[in-house]
């Protein structure tokens, strides 16, 4: 019987798909291709691949602590439990990758076989996928490395590229010749004429044990300082996730590297590694063009989504989060709309939204980071308006959660109840306010508020004072460890 265990990479901020795809909601958790989020279906489909002797594990996913509870939120909605490893900083996927071999190691053994996937791919035809990993988990169980190449439909530079060598086997795998880097448009031509290459999807299959031997051999400084800060780990155990945190202080020497550049990419010659070949309508939704290209589409190359009106417009992306929008005459375009920016772009430069965001963080503007409407792990809050010295929000508060207890050095808040019910803590005093009562929160009161009810909380926050930064927040208690 082989084990198998679904490792999910959760990281990434999927910049060239703002403003949908942000820092703070990156494009994982996002319904890009479907009614789910890219992480779901990811889960979804890893969780399929038990087969005859192939026996599953609960996933490992790998992400870190601002993004945890949103992967925690869509997990419950599919009652999928999972354990989680949290990188208190962001070192790229090597270090991410190692660190769930060594927990994969220690949990399991170090035979068990790992099929590491980016959480943030779409595939359209997930019986052939289905048949494609199992075979590359057969593979991987008789040592080695295995990466899945997609079959390329076109010349596309923004890919790297994996060349096959000889004849496959009975698994119809390929050794591995060589890996290139991006190439240049007339390259990339030559390899898809060749028909001897294939793009590299991000996706590996291989045993826990084979990973930390390929990096004791080839990267062995990321592998020393990432155990390091795996012996001094934190575990939280409970019924649903685990949560196991490596060593902050540790974590943050390791070396940034990607699993190509650390591994993949120095194995041909050194260590086996195998390709098998995917053909399954792959795609890891870069950028809006290639949302657009796995859309469903109206007679005119259209993909439209949410409240939009078009009129002689043709192989157009155009997505209205909340308004109504019009589109007249254009072709080629890419039109995002959202509570607080919108996107216009021609679709065949597509790419380069990227220089947007990079705008914007030189500019330290939030809507690089943050929506307006913005998820905690006790709910979310939106912010409806604000001008100088007040803002207002609409503040949504799941059942039987709370807020910290904390206290603000620059404002004042009034709180309005419009739904549900509110137990809150005001300084000494701990009041309950139910449909249109209100409460007033002083400049420097500790306080606190809960929701004890069955049904979600709801209220309106009206914010008073010199500044009203979401950095103004001194945290006394908190139930999702944030203090």
């Amino acid at each position: 019987m082989i084990t198998i265990v679904p490792t999910i990479l959760c990281g990434g901020s999927g910049s060239r798909l703002w403003p949908l795809s942000r820092n703070g909601f990156p494009k994982q958790f996002l319904a890009l291709a479907g009614d789910d989020s890219l992480f779901v279906q990811t889960t979804h489909r890893a969780m399929k691949l038990g087969d005859g002797d192939i026996q599953i594990s609960k996933p490992v996913i790998v992400t870190n602590e601002e993004h945890r509870f949103l992967a925690l939120e869509q997990l419950r909605e599919i009652r999928q439990e999972a354990s989680f490893l949290l990188e208190p900083v962001g070192k790229n996927t090597a270090p991410a990758l190692t660190m769930a071999s060594l927990f994969v190691k220690e949990t399991y053994s170090e035979s068990a076989i790992m099929v590491v996937l980016p959480s943030d791919q779409t595939i359209t035809d997930e019986q052939r996928w289905l048949d494609a990993m199992r075979r590359s988990i057969l593979q991987a169980s008789s040592g080695g490395i295995v990466t899945l190449g997609v079959t390329p439909t076109h010349a596309e530079t923004g890919y790297g590229y994996i060349e096959r060598q000889g004849r496959e086997n009975q698994l119809q795998a390929f050794a591995v010749q060589q890996f290139t880097e991006k190439p240049n448009l007339e390259l990339a031509r030559k390899y898809v004429d060749s028909q001897n290459y294939y793009w590299n999807s991000g996706i590996f299959v291989l045993q826990a044990q084979q990973w930390l031997t390929a990096m004791s051999q080839l990267s062995p400084e990321i592998l020393h300082q990432t155990q390091l800060s795996w012996q001094d780990k934190t575990t939280d155990l409970g019924g649903f996730v685990d949560f196991v945190r490596p060593n902050k202080s540790a974590f943050e020497k390791i070396t940034i590297d990607s699993i190509d550049y650390a591994v993949i990419e120095k194995c041909p010659g050194q260590i086996p590694i195998f390709v098998v070949p995917l053909d399954a309508g792959w795609s890891d939704l870069g950028a809006w063009d290639a949302v657009w290209s796995v859309g469903k589409k109206d007679s005119n190359n259209n993909v439209t989504h949410g409240d939009v009106l078009i009129h002689d417009t043709s192989n157009a992306y155009i997505h209205a989060s909340g308004k109504l929008v019009g589109v007249v005459g254009l072709d080629d375009i890419i039109v995002v709309e959202t509570a607080d920016a919108v996107l216009v772009a021609n679709k065949q430069k597509s790419q380069a939204v990227k220089k947007i965001v990079e705008q914007m963080e030189k500019n330290l503007r939030q809507e690089k980071n943050l929506h307006r409407k913005v998820h905690r792990p006790w709910g979310w809050y939106d912010s409806l308006d604000e001008g100088e010295r007040f803002k207002v929000k609409r503040i949504l508060v799941k059942p039987k959660a709370s807020l910290s207890l904390q206290m603000h050095h620059h404002r004042a808040e009034h709180w309005i109840v419009v739904k549900g019910t509110a137990q809150i803590t005001n300084g000494e005093q701990i009041i309950t306010l139910t449909e249109n009562e209100s409460t007033y929160i002083p400049l420097g009161q500790k306080h606190r508020l809960t929701n004890p009810g069955t049904i979600p909380l709801e209220i309106i926050e009206v914010q008073s004072g010199s500044y009203l930064g979401e950095d103004d927040i001194v945290r006394f208690e908190d139930t999702f460890g944030r203090t």
